[in-house]
């Protein structure tokens, strides 16, 4: 299939090299920024027509521009934590990119870097790259505006960039409040695990790929930790 990866491990580190695999229809360039916190940051390119998406800008200008080259139509940011949207502004000037985010957080978003949310995003909107499509899963907890995106490769299996909402090995941070990581958790489970199949691939926003069936077995342990 397409999106077995042949090299691509999804390991990445700042200052490294960018890791890129090949799906059906989206280039996936994934790549590390700011020694700090590092955060990973998605480039999707349309095969077919060469349109580009990035999720977050979330640092480093100087390594993503290279990487986008000269024509991005979109950036996605998928919350509103300051880690996801430092190159946000610089990204938007230099290529005129719109700039979309879920709409809980929109405002915060603009605030801090000082650029308009072009369009809201909302649970169940899409978004197209090109010839492909991006569905749009909210998932509430982590911030309330917090969204994942769900590619569904026609050629293989779907994949999911999900921010700091999922990880390998649980979700997102919630502060310890016991109402937003009920929340997040139901989230998780209802909109991703109860609706994709476990060969699901899903990014996060700082380290390693996962997949859904990797993750799957241990969400009970994870409500019941309550982290």
């Amino acid at each position: 299939m397409s999106d077995v990866p042949s090299t691509y491990t999804g390991a990445v580190k700042p200052g490294g090299p960018a890791d890129v695999r090949e799906l059906g229809g989206l280039t996936v360039t994934k790549v590390a920024v700011d020694t700090q916190m590092s955060n990973n940051c998605y480039l999707l390119r349309c095969r077919s027509t060469g349109d580009q998406l990035l999720i977050d800008a979330a640092a480093e200008p100087e390594t993503l521009l290279p990487l986008i080259g000269e024509a991005l139509a979109t950036v996605v940011t998928t919350h509103q934590h300051w880690d996801h949207h430092r190159a946000l502004a610089d990204i938007v000037e230099t290529t005129g990119a719109a700039a979309l985010a879920g709409e809980p957080d929109a405002a915060a978003i603009t605030d801090a870097t000082g650029v308009p949310i072009s369009r809201t995003l909302a649970h169940g909107d899409t978004i197209t790259v090109g010839d492909c499509t991006l569905e749009v899963i909210a998932l509430r907890g982590h911030t309330p505006g917090s969204v994942a995106l769900l590619y569904r490769d026609a050629e293989g299996t779907p994949h999911l960039w999900t921010g700091d909402s999922l990880f390998p090995g649980g979700v997102g941070n919630t502060q310890q409040d016991p109402v937003r990581f009920a929340q997040l958790l139901d989230d998780v489970e209802q909109r991703v695990f109860a609706t994709l199949p476990d060969g699901t691939w899903f990014y996060p926003g700082h380290g390693d790929d996962s997949t859904l069936g990797a993750e799957r077995p241990h969400l009970a342990e994870w409500r019941e930790r309550g982290w």
